[in-house]
């Protein structure tokens, strides 16, 4: 979250921590926003506060982040977590009597996402570039407000346990992450050259075991083949330091260098 916060090419970042730890929110505030502190909005309501504030936390960061849409500024919006804000709701609709459902979420949750997410998006002049975090177990599967989300949300970054393990950082699964709106936003040398990408990433994925255990024989498939030795570069462009920042324009020339 702090490299976007840092990087973000915005007029104003507006970021809502919705029941964190108070050390956290402190942390992140004052040692992870550096210089961007002049154009960020924090709105905070730590785990400590009552369901009824956290939710607003939410709702007020939305807020903001529309008011300064409708200025004609670029917004970016952050909301750490969705998770937290769906449970604060499902805490005040139990209260008032509704049912619990899917996984004891009542129903006014799963109307109120939607009307929460859509805010977000272009408006008449400004936009509203917004970034949800979704806490799930395991893989989320059968996780009702992943499974929400995933309808509702142009794009989806999946983060990977096993990559963080790793040290790799950022621990995003790029083949487990999706962008709806990817072919109308970006060139057709650009999605060649992240189809082919992703398809290298695949290709070494499915070769992994047999690679470990000894078993791969090159020369059956020339693509396999130039995944295998190109991994460690592949990896490299994916990982990047917390004060490492990229540009858009060299992110896309060194992924078509390797891709070529």
């Amino acid at each position: 979250m702090s490299q976007i916060v840092k990087g973000a090419d915005a007029e104003v970042t507006v970021v809502a921590l919705i029941g964190e730890r108070g050390r956290e929110v402190r942390e992140f505030i004052e040692r992870h926003i550096g210089n961007a502190i002049d154009r960020t909005i924090a709105v905070v309501e730590t785990s400590d506060r009552s369901a009824m504030e956290r939710a607003q936390c939410a709702h007020t960061a939305t807020a903001l982040a529309e008011y300064f849409r409708d200025q004609g500024q670029r917004v970016v919006l952050m909301m750490d977590s969705l998770t937290r804000f769906s449970r604060a709701m499902r805490e005040i609709g139990l209260a008032a009597g509704e049912p619990p459902t899917r996984r004891g979420f009542p129903p006014s949750v799963f109307a109120l996402l939607p009307a929460l997410l859509e805010r977000a998006g272009m408006g008449e002049q400004g936009s509203i570039t917004a970034f949800y975090t979704v806490l799930v177990e395991g893989d989320g599967t059968g996780d009702p407000i992943a499974e929400e989300s995933r309808g509702i949300l142009d794009g989806h970054i999946i983060l990977s346990r096993a990559l963080a393990s790793r040290e790799h950082f950022p621990a995003i699964d790029v083949l487990s992450s999706r962008s709806r709106v990817m072919d109308a936003v970006v060139s057709v040398s650009h999605r060649k050259a992240a189809s082919f990408f992703r398809d290298l990433l695949s290709r070494y994925d499915e070769a992994e075991f047999l690679i470990k255990v000894g078993e791969y024989k090159p020369g059956g498939d020339p693509l396999t083949d130039r995944a295998i030795a190109s991994i460690e570069d592949l990896r490299n462009f994916l990982r990047q330091g917390q004060d490492e920042p990229s540009s858009f324009e060299e992110a896309i020339t060194w992924m078509s260098r390797l891709t070529d």
